[in-house]
């Protein structure tokens, strides 16, 4: 994908989001750091640019509710951010950059349990990869990019990387089980 392709997905996932929601109260988008905060604030504004009412935006670490942490290296812990008014009734919208196990979303998930009560959850990613470990799926799909367990995903956005790009690339007879963004996380 390239910044256009990048761009049309996120607001194609804005407009599925008030279509369902049918409009934009009540609704709070939680991005999943790290590259999933800057892809809820730009759907963010692409929903106020529409509705033209600004949606309240925040970050939820997941960091501390992964089941994989004894088996990775320490990682840095990243802000969680509840905007004002919580999310208590508010119809929740996790974003993420890519969708891959379904580990992330689980921990997501969990770590939500303890911020508040939604009335509803919904998962927007930019792209979903497949290969499901868990029975979760998402609401919003930028792409789905269908992929082997040897690929891996990679999302640049401006905001990190300098540039919006959603890359494949992969070894054959190399197996790769995470997506570099998240080895990052």
């Amino acid at each position: 994908m390239d910044p256009r392709d990048v761009s049309r997905a996120l607001t194609r996932i804005a407009h599925e989001i008030l279509e369902r929601n049918k409009g934009a109260a009540d609704l709070v988008l939680l991005g999943i750091p790290s590259r999933g905060v800057p892809l809820a604030q730009r759907v963010a504004a692409k929903i106020a640019a529409v509705e033209g009412v600004d949606v309240a935006v925040g970050s939820l670490d997941v960091t501390m509710y992964r089941d994989d942490l004894r088996m990775r290296p320490a990682r840095t812990l990243l802000p969680t951010e509840i905007p004002h008014g919580g999310i208590d009734g508010k119809v929740v919208v996790l974003v993420d950059d890519v969708l891959f196990s379904g580990r992330t979303i689980r921990a997501a998930l969990d770590a939500m349990n303890d911020v508040g009560r939604p009335r509803a959850v919904r998962l927007a990613v930019l792209v979903d990869r497949g290969h499901r470990e868990l029975p979760i799926r998402a609401d919003f799909v930028g792409k789905n990019l269908p992929t082997s367990l040897v690929e891996s995903v990679r999302v640049r956005l401006a905001e990190f990387d300098g540039e919006d790009a959603v890359t494949i690339s992969g070894t054959p007879g190399a197996v790769t089980t995470r997506d570099e963004n998240e080895e990052q996380r």
